[in-house]
């Protein structure tokens, strides 16, 4: 489920933000509004619910040495 907060990967290669991953800022009527930083640019941009995947951003689990 994608809820404001998570972090998104845009999943349209047809898409100028193809592969880029974002903030979700807001989700409405099946579109969900995605910040993306990078440097020293912010950009705002809306997208459909079926263009975007969630990221795992869970930490892998250190292995024993």
């Amino acid at each position: 489920m994608i809820l404001p907060g998570a972090t998104i990967r845009v999943k349209n290669p047809a898409d100028t933000y193809y592969r880029y991953e974002g903030l979700v800022q807001r989700v409405s009527d099946g579109k969900v509004a995605v910040l993306f930083e990078g440097g020293n640019w912010d950009k705002l941009v809306t997208f459909r619910l079926r263009e975007l995947e969630l990221v795992e951003t869970t930490a892998a689990p250190k292995k024993a040495k």
